[in-house]
């Protein structure tokens, strides 16, 4: 009898991307595949079933597997798989995936998150694409006329995703380059406090059709400037033709850093897979043997950066326009979304304080130093192993 994998990814937005990974999958001439779309909390059913002998044998997950998973023995190294491909992966992508000098994960393709302005509302308002944080909040309030608003940062005005963005714009982050907490600083809260006033200025569209990730509230008219995704471009242009412009998130002050967030899904291979040789050969077989696969991935179905930089410089769909611009501003301008020792623990401890300040107006003064305790003893927990 052959060998069957199971395979898990969560649910993609764009058109046609279920169709294309169970094409892939069927491709693939070692084994049978099932691709099961997940959707819903696609990272808690992950872990929650990682630990029990339900767990697919090749699943993504959002920059790679957790610490804890790595540490726990759940997902295997695939350090071996990339050989001479190794120099042609994003180097930021590959250090992010990294412990303790092993890959445990193969990035799929790059997601970016950028800010994207209507060009004709900014020029009938007389406004400059905003370049400085101050610039951004004037340009939201120039921009607020009657139903439209200057600025839309997701449904609950950021809260959940603009907190590390505005960290990098006062020059901090989640956590330092040693490892450590990164925002135990006066900065922290006027960063956190620009997120606040925004939110209660009535500048900030709220409550819109759709969420961030969407472009429905740039092409429908309901705001002026909208921070989404690279992967939300061609749905705009067909929208908006050219009356559009992409920047990276402004420099808030100086020793801030203008920045756009870079992410991406990574493959990974349970430790614990009957069939692990298998396993490992068929994600090798996509992800980083298959480049026609991983360019068709990338930027047929919305618009992505392969993670191989030579398909990235070979993609058509990325060599003009805001296209163009954004692959530049990730390149000069990219974080990466997290840290490995950021842990979901401190994620969601550090979207709940988010949550306090942005929404109900409570102050970062208390709160960042409430959260260090929180992330110093999950730092501790997984150096230490206890």
């Amino acid at each position: 009898m052959g060998v069957t994998l199971e395979q898990w990814y969560h649910q993609y937005g764009e058109t046609g991307t279920r169709e294309a990974v169970e094409r892939y999958a069927a491709a693939y001439p070692h084994a049978t595949v099932n691709v099961t779309w997940k959707p819903g909390d696609y990272d808690q059913t992950v872990l929650a079933t990682l630990v029990t002998d339900a767990a697919p044998d090749v699943f993504e997950y959002a920059n790679g597997p957790t610490i804890d998973m790595i540490t726990g023995g759940q997902v295997a190294d695939l350090t071996d798989l990339f050989g001479d491909a190794l120099p042609d992966f994003n180097p930021a992508l590959i250090e992010r995936m990294t412990h303790e000098g092993k890959i445990w994960a193969i990035p799929q393709v790059i997601d970016m998150q950028l800010l994207i302005y209507r060009t004709s509302m900014l020029n009938e308002a007389g406004v400059a694409p905003p370049s400085t944080m101050d610039e951004l909040v004037a340009a939201a309030g120039a921009l607020t006329k009657g139903k439209v608003k200057g600025l839309f940062l997701g449904n609950d005005g950021g809260a959940g995703l603009m907190g590390p963005p505005m960290l990098r714009s006062v020059g901090l982050d989640l956590l330092t380059e040693e490892g450590e907490f990164g925002f135990d600083d006066p900065r922290s809260a006027t960063a956190f406090g620009t997120l606040r006033s925004l939110f209660t200025s009535d500048h900030l569209l709220l409550g819109a059709p759709n969420d961030w990730f969407a472009p429905d509230a740039l092409t429908q008219g309901l705001t002026a400037m909208q921070f989404t995704g690279l992967w939300a471009l061609p749905a705009i242009a067909s929208a908006l033709g050219d009356d559009f412009g992409v920047l990276p998130w402004p420099a808030a002050m100086d020793g801030g850093l203008p920045n756009v967030t870079v992410g991406a899904y990574g493959t990974c291979i349970s430790a614990n897979s009957q069939h692990l040789d298998v396993a490992k050969d068929f994600a090798k077989w996509l992800w980083i043997d298959g480049t026609d696969k991983q360019s068709d991935f990338a930027t047929t179905y919305g618009l992505h950066i392969p993670a191989r930089q030579s398909l990235a410089g070979q993609a058509e769909a990325l060599k003009h326009g805001p296209a163009a611009e954004a692959v530049t501003l990730a390149q000069r301008h990219g974080f990466a979304q997290n840290h490995l020792m950021w842990t979901p623990k401190c994620a969601a401890s550090f979207n709940d304080m988010m949550s306090r300040i942005v929404k109900n107006g409570a102050d970062p003064a208390a709160e960042v130093p409430a959260l260090k305790r929180i992330v110093d003893a999950e730092l501790n927990r997984v150096r230490t192993g206890r």
